[in-house]
């Protein structure tokens, strides 16, 4: 089995992203499956063909992106992607598209693919604090999430794609007083756990437990 997992480059004026450093932590080899580590740029569209044509060369069986979501206290598998690009800041090129469609001819809306509540439960065992997310926000972790979905839809119908975002690690909130951080460590001890779940769900349904949220 093959796993492209895909992370961001910093962003937003940050010196480091720590879900690309997290994944770069990862072990090649992961519940028997072969990981391999991708850099996307964050910048919308680029990182969508950057991932295609690493999916399209490798053909995985599952696609894991990673990002920042500064704020968070856990990892977040996310349930789904909007087809909206509504950005708040610019990407690392200047593009700063508000209220465009991602994909003309895309659905509203894709849902995650990957077992994401296996991989809460399995981070949670591993003493790693981990939720679903409901809301991958609008910027260009959305946006990848989105495209690799649509890439799945239209070109790989067998692979299996889904997002999980990562919080701040410490060094990035010295300066941000209130704000949650975690560990590069636990951020990738999580990933690696999460993958373990992917890896054991991968054709099975996804486990039944409590993930909504109230708002």
């Amino acid at each position: 089995m093959k796993i492209l997992v895909a992370a961001f480059d910093p962003f937003g004026g940050e010196k480091i992203n720590p879900a690309l450093e997290a994944v770069k932590k990862l072990d090649d080899q992961i519940a028997g499956a072969e990981i391999t580590k991708l850099e996307i740029p964050t910048v919308f569209h680029k990182s969508a063909q950057t991932l295609r044509e690493k999916a399209i060369e490798l053909k995985p069986d599952m696609i894991l992106c990673v990002g920042q979501a500064g704020g968070r206290y856990a990892l977040t598998p996310e349930r789904v992607a909007i087809n909206q690009d509504d950005a708040r800041i610019e990407d690392n090129e200047g593009n700063q598209p508000i209220d465009v469609p991602i994909q003309e001819d895309g659905a509203p809306a894709y849902f995650a693919t990957l077992p994401i509540k296996a991989m809460v439960q399995k981070m949670k065992e591993a003493g790693v604090p981990a939720e679903v997310s409901n809301s991958a926000g609008t910027f260009v972790c959305n946006h990848i999430m989105y495209q690799a979905l649509y890439l799945t839809e239209k070109e790989m119908p067998s692979v299996r794609a889904g997002f999980i975002h990562v919080p701040f690690i410490p060094e990035q909130v010295v300066s941000k007083p209130g704000q949650p951080s975690m560990s590069l460590e636990d951020i990738a001890k999580g990933l690696s756990a999460a993958i373990e779940a992917m890896v054991e769900y991968h054709d099975k349904e996804d486990v039944k437990s409590i993930g909504g949220a109230i708002h």
